[in-house]
This record gives C-alpha cells, structure tokens and sequence, in this order.
C-alpha cells in the first residue's frame, strides 16, 4: 500500500531517545506518515545540529543520559519556542508530567502508547509549530515596515495609535494638522494599514506604548 502523506514534506519531527529500537519504530511510523524525521540520540547531538526555521516539533523522551528531557524543554523555550516538544517516558511520575505541561509540552505519553495517540499528538504539535512561525513572519515584516518610518512617523504613528485626532497630533508636535495628515498618510502607507483600527492593531503587536507621555515630544 502506498504510503499517505498527511503532512506537508518541510514538516519535521526530530526524535531524540537512547533507544535503539525506539528511535528506529518511531522513524518507519513517521516517514510513513509523511514526515521528515530525524533521529538523535542525546540532547548534545540534537543541540549540534543547526535547525533552519520550519514547521516542527520534538518527540522528546525525558530520560536522557546528559542533559535530560526538562532541561532540553527549558533551552527551546528560549532558543526554539517555535517548536513544540512531546514527552515519551517509560516510567512517568505525576509532578513530572505537572512540570513538562505547565512548561508547555503539547503532550506526556507513557509506554505503551498507540500509533494513534501519538500521531494526533504530533499533528497538534505541527500546526501549532506553523502558527507560531507565521506570527514570527508577520511580526518581522511589520518590525522592517517599522524601521522604514522616519522618526517623526513613528512619533505620529504613536499618538494615532493612542487615540489622538490630528489636531491634537499636531498640537502635541508642534506642527500643522495638514501636515499631520500627510505624515499620517505615509504611516499608513508604509504600514500597508487599511484602516486606523488595523494600525492599532500593528502598534500592539509591536508593543509601542498604549499611553503616549506628551511631554515627552515637546
């Protein structure tokens, strides 16, 4: 039968377990349903290997000599949070499992477990890893579109966002309101913003500040 590929090709899972016979099983399950995979053995091996940015996630088992399961999940947070982990253990205990979710694992399974069960899991974890790196795309686009602002566009873009009317703007900068509006128009332009509403929208996902010090511009 041929094999059915459910999951776009970038899609990688990367396992890592000292477990001969796991690794191997879990590789033929996978490649099968279409994954990329990819297989170490400990958390130095999977550290060394560069990982460009593409839809992922880590079926992890806890138990690892070196660095184990939690301390693998603790440096993704903050090197890789675009990639979900699953935890796999043979012998799990219940603050372990507390500690591996409240840190965010998409899942903690315990052998035996079914195909079934972990395939659903590593699904979730995939678009979840998609999501993630389409809101880092789309912040990184409007952090460039940003940069392009000149410094009094920024300065605008701040009190617009913050509910100021263009007289007020231009009052609070020192400048015409027609010149408010032009310098407005080029913000939205820039920002590629169809709407104010959509601009507020832009300025929260760049965190600019939602409470403008007026004095700061004078």
């Amino acid at each position: 039968m041929k094999p059915v590929a459910t999951t776009q090709p970038q899609s990688t899972v990367f396992v890592v377990d000292d477990d001969l016979s796991v690794r191997e099983s879990l590789e033929l399950l996978l490649r099968h349903e279409g994954f990329v995979v990819e297989t170490f053995t400990s958390a130095e091996g999977f550290f060394a290997r560069t990982s460009p940015r593409m839809a992922s996630c880590v079926v992890l088992d806890i138990s690892l000599p070196g660095l184990n399961g939690l301390d693998i999940q603790k440096r993704l947070a903050v090197e890789r949070p675009d990639m979900p982990i699953l935890f796999i253990t043979g012998h799990g205990d219940i603050p372990t499992t507390v500690q591996a979710m409240k840190a965010g694992a998409v899942e903690f399974l315990t052998k035996p477990f079914s195909d079934s069960t972990l395939l659903s899991a590593i699904h979730a974890a995939v678009e979840r890893s998609k999501k993630l790196l389409a809101r880092e795309t789309e912040l990184n686009e409007l952090r460039s579109r940003y940069a392009d602002l000149t410094p009094r566009e920024r300065e605008v873009m701040a009190l617009v966002a913050c509910g100021f009317a263009n007289k007020a703007v231009g009052s609070e900068l020192g400048i015409s309101e027609i010149t408010v509006k032009a310098h407005r128009g080029s913000v939205m332009r820039k920002m590629k913003a169809d709407s104010l509403a959509a601009l507020i929208w832009m300025a929260g996902r760049l965190r600019l500040p939602r409470t403008i010090n007026t004095g700061s511009f004078r």
